[in-house]
Formats: structure tokens, sequence, C-alpha cells
């Protein structure tokens, strides 16, 4: 590698501007040590950094770049787009484009409001979960991340899980109380809190690929079982599909597993790189929302126009190419791969990966919630992440994390990968 002083200079600096430096904690780079480095500037599937370093990158703005950093025809977009303006707080005619779309291609969504962040997506699922149906209690599971809203930030994953801290200050113990927390994968415990909360629970929320400790995959007839309970009850189910909405596949993981929603919330890819949310769900719900109903939600950028031409023109692509298939072929490479580099360096480890998100646990036992995540040797991850950046290869610099492969990974991508990691995980 190249030297690093002028990220070194950029992060001392913006310490003294910026609390812990930067403007979201996992980037700090606290679960596996060291410094962070600065972007200059991204392409494909790769990444350059201030300092002229250069790197195959797995984080992918965090899941966004599904299409690979820069692709022509979302910067085309957002081209012609900002010649119009780059913002009005009036409807304009590329809102309802994205609405169509996305009620087109996710079936249990027939109402949709667009918002500006996943946070945002799953703060106003919870409200309107709770508005519909009057009650207050909200069952989530251990480990599964839906944004930094006080009545989700109990036993959470992501950044919070990274430090140490599942339960953030700040949080009134009084709302704390009203999220019920249980681990993932446990039909038994789902039951329970059922059985012991089922007519208070207003909503449960669940990343139906958990992608915040990691990544792990619900167990056979788990989603099942919540969308039973969830009817039985009277309870709102909403899926948070930020992560995974039109990664796993067209329609989101509810496509592939077959289990529907009454809400869903979305994120990342439909912005094409810029900041975006929405959420929607079935009609009689969404029609609580202000101002139909009582349930009030604003935003002044919401459904901004750089951000639904950047986000209609990845999905239009990712139609066109066929994208889905294309991340699977490439994910069974890049899987290959890893496997072929375990098996060669003859490492005990736990790897993870569904269509184009993957995760590799530093343990030998098997991974199905934050429980068995947390059984992976976080030293050794620290030390791989490192040994891979210093190679060219870059992974998310947390155990806790889920990485991310786009369109634009190629072969020579993946084969460096392949050696880099065999090499890196030789000398841990």
């Amino acid at each position: 590698m190249h030297s690093t002083q002028r990220s070194q200079q950029l992060f001392s600096e913006a310490k003294t501007l910026i609390p812990g430096g930067v403007n979201s904690p996992v980037r700090a780079f606290r679960g596996v040590g060291g410094e962070p480095f600065f972007v200059d500037r991204a392409l494909g599937g790769r990444i350059w950094d201030v300092d002229g370093n250069e790197y195959v990158d797995f984080v992918g703005t965090w899941g966004p770049a599904i299409l690979g950093h820069a692709p022509v025809v979302v910067r085309e977009a957002i081209s012609a787009a900002a010649e119009r303006g780059v913002s009005f707080g009036i409807p304009n005619p590329l809102e309802v484009e994205m609405a169509r779309m996305i009620l087109s291609w996710v079936p249990s969504i027939q109402k949709v409001r667009m918002v500006n962040s996943g946070t945002e997506a799953t703060m106003s699922c919870i409200r309107l979960a709770r508005g519909f149906t009057g009650r207050k209690k909200l069952l989530k599971f251990e480990g599964c991340y839906h944004g930094h809203v006080d009545s989700l930030l109990v036993k959470a994953g992501s950044g919070a899980l990274t430090h140490g801290q599942p339960d953030s200050a700040g949080v009134p113990a009084e709302l704390a109380q009203l999220t019920i927390t249980i681990p993932f994968n446990e039909p038994d415990a789902l039951r329970a809190a059922f059985a012991e909360h089922g007519r208070e629970l207003a909503g449960l929320i669940v990343e139906p690929v958990p992608a915040n400790a990691g990544l792990y995959l619900p167990r056979p007839g788990y989603l099942e079982l919540m969308r039973e309970l969830c009817s039985l009850h009277g309870v709102v189910l909403i899926f948070d599909e930020v992560m995974t909405g039109f990664r796993l596949a067209k329609g989101g993981y509810q496509e592939r597993c077959g289990v529907v929603p009454d809400l869903t919330a979305l994120g990342k890819v439909i912005g094409g790189g810029l900041p975006v949310g929405a959420f929607g769900g079935r009609a009689e719900i969404m029609a609580c929302l202000s101002p139909d109903g009582p349930v009030y939600q604003a935003g002044t950028l919401s459904g901004n126009p750089l951000a639904m031409a950047a986000g209609l023109a990845q999905l239009r692509e990712m139609e066109r190419i066929d994208g889905w298939k294309k991340l699977e072929q490439i994910g069974e490479a890049f899987e290959a791969g890893v496997r072929r580099a375990l098996k060669k360096t003859g490492k005990s480890c736990n790897f993870r990966r569904i269509g184009s998100m993957f995760c590799l646990y530093f343990t030998a036992t098997d991974v199905w919630n934050l429980e068995s995540a947390q059984q992976s040797d976080r030293g050794a991850f620290g030390r791989f992440f490192h040994g891979c950046r210093e190679r060219g290869v870059y992974f998310a610099p947390s155990q806790f994390e889920a990485g991310f492969l786009c369109a634009a990974h190629s072969e020579a991508d993946l084969e460096q990968t392949e050696r880099v990691t065999s090499e890196v995980l030789a000398q841990i």
C-alpha cells in the first residue's frame, strides 16, 4: 500500500470538527482498530482513497451501489434531473413514476410514501402501526438494526453492536419498555412473546434476512410463523427491507420467501446512491397517514427529484440487464473463491451468503442469531480486515456488518480477492 498521510491529516482535523471524526459511527474503525481512510473517488467495483490507494470494494455504500459505483445511467439521470432543478418541495412526476414501479414490483405494497432515509421509513412504519391498531408495544429481534429511532435502539445491531452499546443513551426507559426483544430464529420465544403480549402489540418489525449483526438467514418456517401469529393477534407485520429490497430479488426478499408483510420499509437501492427511503403496504393501513388520516409524517426533501431520477435509472438498468441473475452468478463465484481459500488454509470459519450479500464469521459455530454471531473472534476479524485492506481489498470495518457484491465486480476483482483472502487467512 501507499502512504496514508493525507487520510491521517483529514481524520485528525475531522476529530476536532465532527464527533469521533465521522458522520456514522462504524466508519471510525473502532470495531477493527486503526484509523479510517478518506475516499477520493469510486467507479464500478473499486474505490480510490485520497492517498492514491486502490481497493476492490465490498461495502458498496453499504448496499445502494448495486450496479457498482457511479454507473453511467445513474450519472446521466442525475445530471438531466439537476438541469430542471435540484429540489422543489412540490410534487414532481418522478415521485409518481417511482411509486408506480415500487407497487408494480412489490405486490404487498398497495400505497407508498417516499422519505429520505431508512431510519425515517422504519420510524414511520412504527408510528403508523401504532396509529392503525391503537396499541403501544412493539416486538423486535436481538441484533436487528432498524435505524436510530428511539423505540428501536434496544438490543440493536449495526454500529450500536460494534461499539458494545446495544442500548443507546438518550432513550427514555419508559419508551424502551414499550419495545419487547426476543432472539431471532427461536420459535418458542416468538410464541411466548405473543402469548404474553399479543393483544398489546401494535407491530412486529424484522429484517427478514438480518444483516446488521453480520448476516444470517431465517430458518425454514420462521417467517411464516411470524405471519401466522401477527394475523391471529391483529399485529402489523413490518418487513425492514432497507437492505434486502430490490437487492435479493426484483420484489425484495418477500418475493423469495413468499411471506406477505403488512408494511415494508425500503431504502438504499431505490436512491441510486442518493439519500432516500420509502415505506408502504396495505391500503387500509396507509390510509391512516396524513393528510388522509390522523398519523402525521412529513419531509421537506421527500421525493427529491435527483434521488428519484437516480433510483429509477438504477432499477430500470437492473431490469434491463437481468441484474439479479447476474448478481447470483457473481455471488456464486465469490463464495466458491472464499471457500477455496478457507479449505486451502484450514480455517474453521462460518461463511454466510444469500444473493449478493455475505459475511465471514471467525467461528466454527453455526450462526443463526445474535448469540451465535457473537461467538466470532473479533480480534481475528480485525487482523483479517487490515490484512486485506493493506493488499487492496476492502471489506466492512466490523464483524457485524454484511458485505455487498455489485454487478460491476469482475472476474479479476474476484480472483484478486481470493488470492488476498488466502494470503491473509494463512497469517492469522
